[in-house]
């Protein structure tokens, strides 16, 4: 069942259904975390979901967005809530396999390219959801990581930014693989469940061809010992929290 919620901050909504599709923190911290521009420019989100980032990033920047979703249900939830929020000129939806995008879009257009992938790699059939949409979200069955920051490096400009969110786990790939191809890795941050927990979420921006050495920003802690949200993600997710979900 099809529902309405609110964005974090309360001033967008978003379709969406947790037999389907729901944005998470991690897409929401995502949003929160990349370097954007003010004022003009390109950005585009990979991966997009139900255009909870582009729609997040509205927010932050004047600049032309474009969300890319494989999943045509998930295009069609992100289109309405677009269109829910009267942002079609500003926000524009692709159906696509980023594997093809390049049939679309042409490379180096972008100042900034953001994707929240799938996590999972793929094993064997009982590593994933039966649930066919929350399986294609969270396992790798339509594109690889390899294939995620590939596709980053060909879409940003030069000196443009790429930025993840990911598993911490996978950080030696991610940062492996966006040197293979170019993007220099700038800006780290882990996010843990409460101060006493390992990291479950990581964040991680790097540079078209940017220079060497990156900053290892402060831990951002989800919950207190009482299991209240702390005021410090309060702050990055926004007081009045209206709509939450599990990640994926």
């Amino acid at each position: 069942m099809e529902r309405v919620d609110y964005l974090p901050y309360g001033k967008l909504k978003i379709i969406q259904s947790s037999h389907v599709f729901s944005f998470s923190i991690d897409a929401v911290l995502l949003a929160r975390f990349v370097s954007v521009p003010i004022q003009k420019g390109k950005i585009i989100d990979l991966c997009t979901g139900n255009a909870v980032i582009p729609l997040l990033l509205s927010e932050r920047s004047k600049a032309s967005i474009v969300g890319v979703e494989i999943q045509e249900t998930l295009y069609n939830m992100a289109i309405r809530s677009v269109h829910l929020n009267k942002l079609k000129s500003k926000i524009n939806i692709i159906h696509a396999d980023i594997k093809e995008l390049s049939q679309y879009i042409k490379g180096g257009e972008f100042d900034v390219v953001t994707c929240n992938p799938p996590y999972f790699e793929v094993n064997n059939e009982t590593d994933y959801n039966q649930n066919k949409h929350l399986a294609i979200a969270r396992h790798e069955l339509f594109c690889t990581l390899e294939d995620v920051i590939l596709e980053c490096s060909r879409l940003v400009k030069q000196k443009g930014k790429v930025a993840l969110v990911h598993r911490p786990e996978r950080l030696g790939e991610i940062i492996t693989l966006m040197k293979m191809y170019r993007i220099e890795p700038k800006r780290i941050q882990f996010v843990h469940p409460r101060s006493d927990k390992d990291a479950n979420i990581v964040l991680v921006e790097g540079i078209k061809d940017g220079q060497k050495g990156f900053k290892c920003l402060p831990p951002i802690f989800v919950y207190d010992v009482n299991q209240q949200y702390t005021e410090q993600f309060k702050q990055w997710y926004g007081i009045e929290i209206k709509s939450e979900s599990e990640g994926e």
